[in-house]
């Protein structure tokens, strides 16, 4: 598609809004079927906090291993043994319930030694360690997750895994957000249809954030869809706003010369959308008008971001996946990979299968 081709959003529920499993794909078409998650064992996560706990101050980093659990349940049960209120447990993020995760909660550091941890593992639950640290651990305050997966009944041909398993990890995978985020058949997008249009009333801080970040979300895959469509996903344009590998910090860039296209192509750099909020996106020129095209549909989305106090902020366009690895076994195809906090394991697999 050239870049002053019309768009054509497609026509659903809520204007512009494409399901996940409907984005484009960048790497060609899956290279077959199997199933995902047919077991917790088969999608194992484990976290990779970036720092070491303090060794001192009145606070516990428990190292958890949970089963068919998820992050905020886990959480109200530590409180419940330690009894203490659920805004006291702190994690750096949430994790799949359909998993066996290995994640770090923060606890009060009991006056009277700890409890039975024990108790907890009936739950799902197990303590595997506990370390003093200084602080609450606060969300967001990991690197990344390492992900060890089972693809049951998958079995592609050797050549073609190896050259899509080899694109990706040179050229990352889009960077959309999961299925997760959107909740059980997109109840999170609903939500935020309701109150960004009015039609919701009485909602809880936590439910409006959930819906506010879905609705950016889903924006951003929009934006994100468009580009792949274009094959610039992961090529920088001028007027993008380009992210530094591994940071948050990112500049603009009015002209794209040979050094910012190395950067790119050695993943130093990376193309970003929009997390829309108040004003207008940083970017300029076409892209500007690329993002503003496609936001368009959604507009009293984006009056009420604005008016929830929301701000532009920006995301990288393209997953970097390091450490991909495959495995063949009887029961299919083993994948380990390490991800960038924030980011999702589904969205690589739908690069290489479908699953159902």
């Amino acid at each position: 598609m050239s870049a002053d081709a019309p768009m054509r959003m497609p026509e659903c529920q809520i204007p512009g809004w494409t399901s996940v499993r409907a984005l484009p794909r960048a790497h060609g078409e899956p290279l077959g079927q199997g199933r995902i998650r047919a077991a917790p064992a088969d999608f194992e996560v484990e976290e990779i906090l970036g720092f070491e706990p303090d060794g001192e101050g009145d606070h516990l980093l428990l190292w958890v291993r949970k089963t068919g659990a998820n992050t905020e349940w886990v959480a109200r049960k530590l409180a419940g043994l330690l009894r203490v209120p659920s805004s006291a447990v702190g994690y750096a993020g949430l994790k799949d319930r359909h998993a066996i995760t290995l994640q770090w909660f923060s606890v009060p550091r009991p006056r009277n030694g700890c409890p039975g941890w024990a108790s907890l593992a009936p739950l799902g639950i197990e303590v595997l360690s506990e370390r003093p640290h200084r602080r609450k651990l606060k969300r967001g305050a990991l690197v990344g997750n390492r992900f060890r997966l089972l693809i049951r009944d998958f079995f592609p041909p050797q050549d073609a895994l190896e050259a899509r398993l080899g694109r990706i990890s040179d050229q990352g995978a889009p960077d959309y957000f999961g299925e997760q985020r959107f909740g059980h058949e997109d109840g999170n997008l609903r939500g935020a249809h309701a109150l960004l249009t009015g039609q919701a009333s009485r909602v809880s801080r936590h439910e409006r954030g959930l819906w506010l970040s879905a609705a950016r979300s889903q924006i951003f895959n929009e934006v994100l869809a468009e580009r792949v469509r274009r094959g610039n996903w992961a090529q920088p344009q001028p007027g993008d706003c380009l992210q530094l590998d591994g940071s948050h910090s990112y500049f603009l860039a009015d002209d794209i010369d040979d050094t910012l296209t190395a950067r790119a192509a050695a993943m130093d750099l990376h193309p970003t959308g929009p997390l829309w909020g108040e004003g207008e996106p940083p970017t300029g020129g076409a892209v500007r008008a690329l993002e503003c095209a496609v936001a368009a549909p959604f507009g009293p989305w984006l009056s009420g971001l604005a008016g929830y106090g929301m701000r532009q902020e920006r995301r990288s366009l393209r997953l970097r996946v390091r450490d991909l690895v495959a495995t063949r076994s009887s029961e299919g195809l083993r994948l380990e990979l390490t991800l960038p906090a924030g980011t999702y394991a589904t969205t690589v697999l739908r690069e290489i299968l479908d699953w159902g």
